[in-house]
């Protein structure tokens, strides 16, 4: 049994697939709480999108600007 809280509610599911599902749709930060774990989170935002994380900061992270930089210290 997995319980989703999102603010005051709270919806029960058998499966953790089924929670996480649900807690995408919400589209807001949740809490999933299992037997021995707790995950918290808002599921479902992990992309850039024009250039800016879900948060509005921009991303400008680059791998080939870190490719050899210890060797290059």
């Amino acid at each position: 049994m997995y319980t989703v809280v999102c603010n005051d509610s709270a919806s029960n599911f058998d499966t953790l697939d089924l929670a996480m599902s649900y807690a995408k749709e919400l589209a807001v930060f949740v809490t999933i709480k299992g037997n021995e774990f707790e995950i918290v989170g808002m599921f479902g935002v992990d992309s850039v999108r024009d250039g800016l994380c879900p948060d509005g900061i921009v991303y400008d992270w680059n791998k080939a600007s870190r490719i050899g930089a210890t060797k290059r210290r």
